[in-house]
């Protein structure tokens, strides 16, 4: 962190002496501000951290929903691990000496990962989030198990298997480009059932929710889960209508024991399921959380993530006890989000925008957010493996870097226009980077 700090201040002197048609760094941002954001404590709402792993294992646990199998399609470009920017996060938790991507260089940086990796052992997830400087980290996965410290990493579970107790068959043909995602919501479905003593799904709706649903997430609770998380923006948009439990029970009868539902079957079911799962969520104080916005893979349905598809939901009288996250702020929907930041129980982050937009665009983003609702505001970074020389731990950094910088900037703005004294707008800093999450989630 202070590495990152001596950079920026040498980023603002050099910007100071240039000449540039743009906004110069130093117009942007209001130095002491920045510097007292980055050496905020941060509470990291949305991320996939990676167990420390020893020889011969494998942790494919940071996900419910990986990637691997999809057809290929270009990365955002801040993504790409030809990003230079990486070469800043390799020279601050591995030593890199360099500032290219050279094929001797980076058999270096592996040995260089690889040896810190050992040395550090089980800490290593904790010296992680050390350097980043982030106090606590919300990790999305399906299971945490050991190295993830339960002081500094808190679970957010996967729960869309849970809408899915039917035959996805139909599903897969129809949807042939997320197809490969079922076989993973299926096998965490076997696996809560097997936790909840059963070989199948039961016969009727009311045996599955009183007997796999209720148990499964009181076990989350028990296990030391603040949320709950939903990727369905990847199988299905986002209109969960209030669907009845007579038209549910009636499909799940149907279908329970042969056939497979087409998407048009199935519907009324998951959005009963899913409505049904936010309130028992809301009963035993998880928070849900909403993947919204775009998605990874060249043939996501993105308007089906515009988070104004959940206002309905939002509106649920029976559902004001439960606390929803718009995971990512529904970019590129960030305008619309700003509106649904109005609702008593909506908050966001700004994940993922931390790395796949600059700093620049997405102050602007941050700053409609704040001149709406600030204290609905989150910091995360969406920390996750890119390849094995640009894992958790840079794409982390980078997020982390990033973030901090466009709230600096937004901020700087506020406080130039007139509408934030200084100490409102260190009060603000304080409230995204922390105190917004430790409000939300109890945390001291």
């Amino acid at each position: 962190m202070k590495r990152i700090l001596t950079a920026l201040a040498c980023l603002l002197l050099l910007a100071s002496t240039c000449f540039t048609t743009r906004p110069s760094a130093e117009d942007e941002v209001d130095r002491a501000l920045a510097e007292e954001i980055f050496k905020i404590k941060a509470i990291d709402n949305h991320a996939h951290p990676m167990r420390a792993t020893r020889e011969g294992e494998e942790d494919r646990e940071f996900d419910a929903l990986i990637p691997d199998t999809l057809e290929p399609s270009p990365l955002p470009l801040r993504l790409r691990p030809d990003n230079l920017e990486y070469t800043g996060a390799w020279r601050e938790l591995w030593n890199y000496r360099h500032n290219d991507m050279s094929e001797a260089h980076m058999r270096e940086l592996t040995e260089a990962k690889r040896r810190a990796t050992r040395e550090h052992a089980d800490s290593h997830p904790s010296w992680v989030l050390d350097h980043l400087n982030i106090e606590v980290m919300f990790a999305n996965r399906v299971a945490m198990g050991r190295s993830l410290d339960p002081a500094r990493f808190r679970w957010v579970a996967f729960d869309d298997a849970l809408m899915l107790p039917l035959s996805s068959a139909a599903l897969r043909r129809q949807n042939p480009d997320y197809a490969a995602f079922y076989p993973g919501e299926d096998k965490l479905l076997a696996r809560y059932l097997a936790e909840s003593n059963l070989k199948s799904t039961p016969a009727t709706l009311r045996e599955y929710l009183a007997r796999v649903v209720t148990p499964t997430l009181e076990r989350q609770k028990r296990a030391g889960a603040v949320a709950v998380k939903f990727e369905a923006a990847y199988l299905r948009p986002l209109d969960f209508e209030d669907a009845s439990e007579t038209d549910a029970a009636r499909v799940y009868a149907r279908y329970a024991r042969t056939g497979a539902p087409s998407f048009t079957d199935y519907k009324p079911l998951q959005d009963f399921l899913f409505r049904y799962i936010a309130r028992e969520s809301g009963r035993l104080g998880m928070a849900v959380h909403i993947h919204t916005g775009g998605g990874v893979g060249g043939y996501y349905g993105t308007a089906g993530g515009n988070p104004m598809l959940l206002e309905p939901l939002f509106n649920d009288s029976s559902l004001r006890k439960t606390t929803f996250v718009l995971i990512h702020g529904g970019w590129p929907f960030a305008e619309q989000t700003a509106a649904l930041l109005l609702k008593p129980n909506v908050y966001a982050d700004f994940s993922i925008q931390t790395v796949i937009r600059t700093p620049r665009a997405l102050a602007a983003t941050l700053r409609g957010w704040l001149e709406t609702v600030p204290e609905k505001v989150l910091f995360g970074t969406d920390a996750f493996i890119i390849t094995p020389e640009v894992g958790w731990e840079e794409v982390g950094w980078l997020s982390n870097k990033s973030g901090r910088e466009a709230l600096a900037i937004a901020l700087t703005g506020m406080l130039r226009d007139g509408e934030i004294t200084r100490a409102r707008a260190s009060e603000l800093a304080r409230m995204v980077m922390r105190d917004n999450a430790a409000s939300l989630y109890g945390m001291k």
